[in-house]
């Protein structure tokens, strides 16, 4: 029989522990979350007495505190006094949309509409904000560009669609904007197969890495065709010229060390049960090659603007490593360990080709080339 007490038993505390939360946030003065707490509570037992209470006061109170707050900014010199009133009411404005999602907390409360008064002080609000901008403009220069733009981003979220602040805005970020055009690397001098077709490949990576992901949302990247397509000065230009790339030689490094092993070399049998076991010492030379090859290229960079005005320079470098090991042997195998011929079983590697280590020693730099470039831009 206790079984079937305990389904209605959980129902009960669950109740219990809604009305307590939405009872603790009133007592508490977080009138606005006890309403939003009630609303849902009472949206699952619209006839919770104790919940309609609560939600009654809260609403209640919470009203005043914000209409009392409301009244207190109305009263300031302060020019950003439109946003805190916008603030008020849009909390106010939350609480009638939380409880007209509950049609008998609706009828129970009646609360105000506010929706008209966001309307008046996101107007104000967004004026203030919109003339910063404009007064920004009249500086004349980039960093002012960028704080009126935010300026107008601002204003904007407090009137949505307004025509006039999202030209001024779009205004602002054209002015602000760095166009920087990267030009083709100069790869005068190698003749590499292959090394034309994987350097325009990676340039076009380069461009989309960069566009996709600037470091400075006020600066973009074009490729020197792009740019000429879409009629963009550039504000800057990004050359680079690769100086040099030095396909390593293989290098080989020689280690040799002795190992030994006390093995069986005659047994003395006296009778089938007594049988002497004489040791003697074999010893084995391990001579073991590490092969190795490093290669790498340089990339200079000069960044000048559209006067020929060098702005920052550098060197990249990318490098590429390889290696191997393979080892031979002298002597008795026998004083050989498991561990030691699969050593000298071990396949011999071949260096990678001419292609792959352009192609690593190119990733390399471009990926730091990548690096260098954003983190150059991400202080403009």
């Amino acid at each position: 029989m206790k079984k079937f007490y305990i389904f209605p038993f959980v129902v009960v505390s669950l109740w219990m522990a809604g009305c307590k939360s939405a009872s603790k946030l009133y007592q508490n003065g977080n009138y606005d979350e006890a309403v939003q707490v009630a609303a849902k509570k009472l949206q699952k037992d619209p006839n919770d007495p104790k919940l309609q209470s609560v939600i009654k006061d809260a609403y209640h109170f919470a009203v005043t505190d914000h209409e009392n707050k409301i009244k207190n900014y109305s009263e300031s010199n302060n020019e950003l006094k439109w946003e805190w009133m916008y603030n008020e009411y849009s909390s106010l404005q939350n609480l009638y949309n939380s409880i007209f999602r509950v049609p008998s907390v609706f009828e129970l409360i009646h609360p105000t509409d506010y929706s008209s008064y966001l309307n008046i002080y996101g107007g104000k609000a967004a004026d203030v904000h919109y003339n910063h901008g404009l007064q920004y403009m009249n500086n004349n220069d980039r960093q002012s560009f960028k704080t009126a733009y935010r300026e107008f981003q601002t204003a904007l979220g407090f009137d949505p669609g307004n025509i006039t602040i999202q030209n001024a805005l779009n205004q602002a970020y054209n002015a602000a904007l760095t166009v920087v055009v990267i030009v083709p690397a100069n790869d005068y001098g190698f003749s590499y197969s292959s090394y034309n077709y994987q350097l325009r490949n990676y340039e076009n990576d380069i461009i989309r890495n960069l566009q996709n992901n600037s470091g400075n949302e006020f600066v973009k990247f074009y490729s020197s065709q792009e740019a000429q397509r879409l009629n963009m000065i550039p504000d800057e230009i990004v050359e680079t010229h690769f100086t040099q790339i030095n396909i390593g030689r293989t290098k080989d490094n020689y280690t040799t060390h002795e190992v030994s092993k006390d093995v069986v070399v005659k047994e003395i049998v006296y009778k089938p049960d007594s049988v002497v076991k004489q040791y003697a010492k074999v010893k084995a030379w391990i001579s073991t090659t590490q092969r190795t090859m490093y290669s790498e290229g340089d990339l200079s960079v000069l960044i000048h603007d559209n006067n020929g005005r060098a702005v920052w320079t550098d060197n990249v470098i990318g490098s590429e490593s390889w290696s191997t090991e393979f080892s031979s042997y002298t002597g008795d195998e026998r004083a050989l360990s498991d561990d030691d011929k699969k050593l000298l079983n071990k396949t011999r590697d071949n260096p990678p080709r001419e292609e792959e280590i352009i192609s690593c020693i190119k990733e390399s730099i471009y990926s730091n080339f990548i690096s260098r470039l954003r983190n150059y831009y991400s202080h403009y």
